[in-house]
């Protein structure tokens, strides 16, 4: 039997969750705590198969523009998974870290993120890349800050900025995503890693996330492995 290919770096639109809250008649806010125990499962599962980096959207710059009580809600929610939830993960040698911008983040929510990333520091399995307060065009912007600042400061020249330079002043210097996901049935990337998904295969589907369990990603997975990845060849 052919061994089964695994991408080294799958990222996750987690969508939907407040669908699928609705459709059962239930506040959109049990639908982001379904979605918050998925993702563990999740973790935890990809974990177990050896895939190296994942990137979930989690959220978007864009999301601040939700209603107070539901952006509160999901602050709430962060905090409450990374100080109290993500015992499993830690112990699973799962590695945190995360993309975005501070700003206007609480200090509680960064607290929060800045002790979770510390705690899992020297874990050497998954990379779990928690994308919250992410928008791809904001980090291209801050990349281009962070680059300009060193052409100024004589620490590069322009003949040293190339790709490597370009991916090593991202939120983290990770591999390009392989093959991205997003649930609920939506056909777009909403702003998410549009320069790390260059040549990534898309996988659409319309289960919402609370309900993408661990059989619907490795039915994810088996249609990776039907693709033909051939990088602008034949």
């Amino acid at each position: 039997m052919e061994e089964r290919k695994l991408p080294t770096h799958v990222g996750i639109i987690m969508d939907g969750n407040g669908r699928w809250a609705t459709e059962k008649g239930r506040p959109r806010t049990d639908g982001h705590r379904e979605g918050a125990n998925t993702l563990k499962e999740l973790a935890l599962h990809m974990n177990d198969l050896g895939i190296k980096y994942a990137s979930v959207y989690a959220f978007s710059t864009e999301n601040f523009k939700r209603t107070k009580t539901e952006v509160d809600f999901l602050m709430n929610l962060f905090i409450e998974m990374f100080n109290n939830e993500f015992d499993q993960i830690l112990k699973n040698n799962i590695r945190i870290v995360f993309s975005g911008r501070e700003k206007p983040l609480s200090d509680k929510v960064l607290k929060a993120m800045r002790g979770i990333e510390e705690e899992s520091k020297d874990n050497t399995g998954l990379v779990l890349n928690v994308c919250l307060n992410y928008g791809s065009r904001s980090e291209i912007v801050d990349m281009t800050k962070k680059i300009s600042e060193l052409y100024k400061d004589n620490k590069i020249s322009l003949d040293d900025i190339d790709e490597e330079l370009i991916r090593k002043n991202l939120y983290n210097d990770l591999p390009d995503v392989d093959f991205l996901i997003r649930t609920s049935g939506e056909l777009r990337l909403s702003n998410f890693m549009l320069y790390q998904l260059s040549y990534a295969e898309f996988y659409f589907t319309r289960t919402y996330f609370p309900d993408f369990h661990s059989d619907e990603f490795d039915k994810a997975i088996d249609d990776f492995n039907d693709r033909n990845r051939r990088f602008g060849g034949n």
